[in-house]
């Protein structure tokens, strides 16, 4: 008996939208769960190569929780690539002027660095607030356990 290994091929991804409400969620275990899901991990077709992920809307943005004093403590660095040009921002900079990118940009620390990751980003929509534009693709609740891991 002859044994293949299975290569998920565009025509056999089937998307599903899926939403989430950020609120009172702990960063890291909501960025995971999300990076699981727009890279297609949690399937049985999924193939490393290929995208087979699902779209996710994050809502509520603003109000995700971080742990312990991230709050002040947590710095978001950039540079302008010119000497002396490292501008750093704290986390609670960053979410009285652009909650969004916080939910961003720990999904994109948690996705490969590639062209297929980025193709794979692009599935990813945060909004701020309980709004978003895409009622008409009919998302379904995304349950994420945010109970930390005793034992």
């Amino acid at each position: 008996m002859e044994r293949r290994t299975y290569s998920a091929k565009a025509s056999d991804v089937t998307r599903k939208w899926f939403v989430v409400d950020a609120e009172g969620k702990t960063l890291g275990r909501l960025a995971s769960a999300i990076a699981a899901t727009i890279r297609g991990k949690n399937k049985p077709i999924y193939t490393p190569h290929a995208d087979t992920g699902d779209f996710v809307i994050v809502i509520n943005a603003e109000k995700v929780k971080v742990t312990g004093n991230k709050e002040k403590q947590k710095m978001y660095y950039r540079h302008s690539g010119y000497p002396g040009g490292l501008k750093t921002t704290s986390l609670q900079a960053v979410r009285a002027m652009h909650p969004e990118r916080i939910i961003e940009d720990a999904v994109r620390g948690m996705i490969p660095r590639t062209t297929l990751g980025k193709a794979q980003l692009r599935k990813l929509k945060v909004f701020v607030g309980s709004e978003h534009p895409h009622g008409a693709q009919n998302p379904a609740a995304l349950e994420i356990d945010d109970t930390a891991a005793r034992w």
